[in-house]
């Protein structure tokens, strides 16, 4: 099946189908719990007048640079995309990429428990007809190469720093987060280049032990789950694309290191650019726990626990995430409504075909 060149019309009569309803759940409510805990921590030496001061004396040209660098770097994860997610072996177009990529972001915001990276999918999935296992699992591999790009980047701070062995951040050493991480994404590309190398008889392995627990229909449906999986893991084994994908890998996290540094001018910061690699790093790794929609609380915790190690005051840090947080919100939740507006899709089909 080739690429279709009308992604909107290709959608709908797909877009009609029913899809469940999703209350928050469980995790839903642990991440509220975390993100009124962690503003709190945030905020509990911190007062709110002082928090519009800095807001009022930013530096307007500044801040609508970092927030245009912030938002860049979507489209460029669409570029890197493109080297890993493909049909039938032929490159998809940008157009549906990037909408599905703006409505996943969105979703992220929106959404509880990261809903944007199945969203992400579930939108590629309707706009390509890539399989959504497919599209998932190119997500699973961008996501590896943002986890060794990271802590690679991290790394480079600390050195440039010169931080002391026991500097840390939420009580955790640098150094620790930096070897852990190192081991986590390592392993993990490790066992996709594993699966996409000998696909056959991993897939049968797993089709044999989730036998012995599962009835048969539920093991052909993730042994054919697994199948897509290993399609969307295709660019693992052809080297000039995966060199693209590390490239851009570098690319988007520059562009989204130089967004942190020019919020850092716009606030009178001063940190060495460093600080704006180590800070990313740090706030990608706090994310992933649960938290509500938008990583609110989680967000501003881990830029206030970073520029500590700078120096910086507790009440300017906080007043920088808060302002970058919440104009970077912004733009890439507009463009990823007006994407599923578009596309003819709802939110509540993000909540129920896409989980």
């Amino acid at each position: 099946m080739r690429p279709n060149s009308s992604w909107k019309s290709s959608i709908s009569s797909k877009s009609a189908s029913k899809p469940r309803s999703a209350g928050p759940g469980w995790t839903g409510v642990v991440g509220i719990v975390i993100t009124l805990a962690l503003l709190w921590w945030a905020m509990r030496d911190v007062q709110l007048d002082e928090v519009r001061g800095h807001l009022g004396r930013a530096h307007l040209g500044w801040f609508l640079l970092s927030i245009t660098a912030a938002t860049l770097a979507f489209p460029l994860r669409t570029v890197r995309w493109r080297y890993l997610l493909r049909l039938e072996g032929e490159t998809l177009p940008f157009g549906p990429l990037w909408h599905a990529t703006a409505i996943g972001f969105m979703a992220n915001n929106l959404l509880p428990a990261r809903g944007g990276e199945p969203a992400r999918a579930f939108a590629a999935s309707r706009f390509t007809g890539v399989r959504f296992s497919t599209a998932l699992a190119s997500i699973a591999v961008e996501r590896i190469l943002d986890g060794i790009t990271l802590v690679a980047m991290l790394t480079v701070a600390t050195a440039a720093a010169g931080f002391e062995p026991h500097a840390a951040v939420f009580g955790i050493s640098i150094e620790r987060l930096a070897a852990s991480g190192g081991i986590l994404f390592g392993g993990m590309l490790a066992a996709a280049l594993a699966l996409v190398q000998w696909p056959g008889p991993l897939i049968r392995l797993a089709h044999r032990a989730l036998g012995l627990v599962l009835q048969p229909a539920w093991t052909d449906r993730i042994a054919d789950v697994l199948e897509g999986m290993v399609q969307g893991l295709e660019a693992l084994k052809q080297p000039r694309k995966f060199a693209a994908a590390v490239a851009w890998s570098i690319v988007v996290w520059l562009v989204s290191a130089a967004s942190f540094w020019l919020g850092f001018k716009a606030f009178g910061i001063a940190v060495p650019w460093s600080a704006a690699l180590l800070m990313q790093a740090v706030i990608a790794s706090s994310v992933a726990i649960p938290s509500s929609p938008g990583f609110f609380g989680v967000f501003e915790a881990a830029a206030r626990e970073s520029l500590a190690l700078y120096g910086i005051a507790a009440g300017t840090a906080v007043s920088f995430a808060i302002g970058y947080h919440i104009a970077g919100f912004i733009p890439i939740t507009v463009l990823g409504l007006h994407a599923l507006w578009r596309g003819g899709l709802r939110m509540r089909d993000l909540r129920g075909d896409a989980e």
